[in-house]
C-alpha cells in the first residue's frame, strides 16, 4: 500500500471519502486537506479534514491551486462524480485548455487529464484503494445466501460479458439471467441498469460488476454500497458478482449486513 504523510483528498458524493479518511488516519496521515464540491461532497466531510478547499466541478485552476496551498505531498480520488455534471461543466480556463487538447471526452480521459495536471504540480494521484484495504472485496462467497451451481454460471456468464461490455467502454454492469443478457450499463449508471435489468427478469435475475481491462484504478475503482444493494433488492435481483481484489464494498461491515438481511448473495469472482 502507498503511504504518504499529508494527503491532499479530491472528494466526490457518497461514503468512500470519509472512509479514506477514518483509513488514513489509521495509517498515521498527520495532515489531511480535502477538495470538496458543490452539489456533490458531503458537507460533513469539510469537518472531518484539517483544511478544506470548496469548489465547484470544472474549477480545475482552484483545484490545482488547493493541491499546492495544501501542501501534501500526494493526492487521492475518492466517491462519484455524476456523470451528468461531467458533461454540463462551466470549466474555468485551465478546463477548457485541458479539455480542448482531449480527441475524446469520457470519464477516463477527463480524470487522466487532471491526474497528469496534479503530477506536474508536485502532488501525484495515487491510488483510490489506498486506505480502504478493509473494504475491497475478497473471493468467493461474501455474505447473503450460499449460492447455487446454475446462479454461479450466471455469474461466470455476467463477468465475461460486462469484461468485454467494459473494454468497449460502455459500461461495467451487466445483468443476466439463465445464460441471456438482460441490461447492460452505459451512461444512465449502475443503478437504472440494475432497475432495467430485474424488471426484465421478473426475479431471479443477476447482476455483476467489473473493473475493465487496464482500469487506472487511481481515479476509476468499481463500488458496491448500501444503494446498490437497495436497488437490486427493489428489483427483484437477489445474486450481485463483484470482481475480487479490485472492487470496493463502502462500507463492508454494513454491505455485509444488509446483503444478509435483505437476502442478497454477494460473491467476488
Amino acid at each position: 500500500m502507498q503511504t504518504t504523510d499529508s494527503l491532499f483528498l479530491i472528494a466526490g458524493s457518497g461514503d468512500y471519502p470519509r472512509l479514506v479518511i477514518e483509513g488514513a488516519r489509521q495509517a498515521g496521515i498527520a495532515r489531511i486537506a480535502v477538495a470538496t464540491f458543490e452539489n456533490e461532497t458531503d458537507p460533513a466531510i469539510a469537518s472531518l479534514a484539517d483544511t478544506a478547499f470548496p469548489m465547484r466541478v470544472g474549477q480545475l485552476g482552484r483545484l490545482l491551486d488547493a493541491a499546492r496551498q495544501s501542501g501534501a505531498s500526494q493526492s487521492l480520488m475518492a466517491g462519484q462524480i455524476a456523470p451528468s455534471n461531467l458533461f454540463n461543466l462551466r470549466p474555468d480556463m485551465k478546463a477548457l485548455v485541458l479539455l480542448a487538447k482531449l480527441p475524446v471526452r469520457n470519464a477516463e480521459t477527463l480524470f487522466g487529464a487532471v491526474a497528469s495536471e496534479l503530477e506536474k504540480a508536485g502532488v501525484p494521484l495515487i491510488l483510490a484503494t489506498t486506505f480502504m484495504d478493509g473494504h475491497v472485496a475478497g473471493a468467493g462467497h461474501l455474505a447473503g445466501p450460499k449460492i447455487k451451481p446454475r446462479v454461479l454460471e450466471d455469474l461466470q456468464f455476467g463477468h465475461r460479458i460486462a469484461k468485454e461490455s467494459s473494454r468497449l467502454d460502455i459500461g461495467q454492469t451487466v445483468v443476466v439471467k439463465n445464460g441471456t443478457v438482460l441490461a447492460v450499463e452505459a451512461f444512465e449508471g449502475t443503478n437504472e441498469a440494475i432497475k432495467r435489468g430485474g424488471s426484465l427478469g421478473r426475479g431471479g435475475a443477476v447482476m455483476v460488476k467489473v473493473s475493465k481491462p487496464g482500469q487506472d484504478m487511481r481515479f476509476d475503482v468499481p463500488v458496491v454500497g448500501t444503494k446498490t444493494l437497495e436497488t437490486a433488492a427493489a428489483a427483484g435481483v437477489k445474486t450481485i458478482g463483484v470482481e475480487a481484489g479490485s472492487t470496493i464494498l463502502l462500507d463492508r461491515p454494513r454491505v455485509s449486513a444488509q446483503a444478509d438481511s435483505l437476502g442478497i448473495s454477494l460473491f467476488g469472482l
